[in-house]
Parts: C-alpha cells; sequence; structure tokens
C-alpha cells in the first residue's frame, strides 16, 4: 500500500545581506559571517543578495559612504553616496537597492537581514539606500 504524499512544512523565506552568511561580497573581498544572523534564519529558507554588486560595483570595491543625509535622501538625491577617493556611486546604490526590491516581490519574501553600519543596509545608525527603499515598502528588517 502505497502512503500518502506528504508536503514538506512550509518555512518563511528572508533575504539575506550575502555578507552575513559568509559570501565574499563585502566592499574588501573578505567575509565576515555573522553567527546570531544564521541563528536566525537556521529554520528558514533563505536567499542571499549584495545590493552593490546587484548595482553594478565590482568586489573589491572603493568603501562609500552616505554625504550630506541617509538613504531616503539618496533615493530623492538630496544627498550621496561617496567613495573613500570621492566618487559618486549614487545611482548605483538607487540601481541595486531596487534590484532587491523585484526579487523581494518576486517571491513570497517574509524579510530581509540587513548588515549594520552600511551604506546599503544599514538600519540603526544612518539607515542605508536599501534599507530605506524596503522601509517605505513596509518591508520587516532585522540587523545583524
Amino acid at each position: 500500500m502505497r502512503k500518502p504524499d506528504v508536503l514538506p512544512e512550509k518555512k518563511e523565506v528572508w533575504l539575506v545581506s550575502s555578507c552575513l552568511v559568509g559570501l565574499r561580497t563585502r566592499y574588501d573581498g573578505k567575509s565576515k559571517p555573522s553567527s546570531a544572523c544564521l541563528q536566525f534564519l537556521a529554520d528558514k529558507r533563505w536567499i542571499p543578495v549584495c545590493p552593490e554588486q546587484l548595482g553594478g560595483l565590482a568586489t573589491p570595491r572603493a568603501p562609500a559612504v552616505l554625504k550630506g543625509g541617509n538613504g531616503d535622501d539618496v533615493l530623492v538625491g538630496t544627498a550621496q553616496v561617496i567613495t573613500r577617493e570621492g566618487v559618486d556611486v549614487s545611482a548605483a546604490f538607487r540601481y541595486g537597492a531596487k534590484q532587491v526590491l523585484v526579487i523581494l516581490k518576486s517571491q513570497d519574501i517574509a524579510g530581509m537581514c540587513v548588515k549594520a553600519q552600511s551604506p546599503s543596509c544599514g538600519l540603526t545608525e544612518v539607515v542605508g539606500v536599501t534599507s530605506a527603499l524596503l522601509l517605505r515598502e513596509g518591508v520587516q528588517l532585522r540587523e545583524f
């Protein structure tokens, strides 16, 4: 007698800043995984994304900072993301944030785990460009 098919338990799906799970996507090309983030994701399915790479920036790349405001300000064009060499990479940061949103909307995503102190993903000290866009859309964010 054949056993009835059992559907696998549906798990929440989260996007996660790829640097938090150990991928070498940080500006310096190094890995810096977060054990707290990995613990949070242990019972979930997750999709790693790097907004800066999705925006077309290379790895490694020059470190960048928000200048003249926060991520919301960059989205509306009243602030910039500037590299240490003085290059304006705001357009790449905006494009990468929009690509993360496209991925998020194409899946049944519960939220995103974001990297603290990042000009893309920061949430508490200064809100980064991607975090600002996702907050506008009502996306649940957890910072690590």
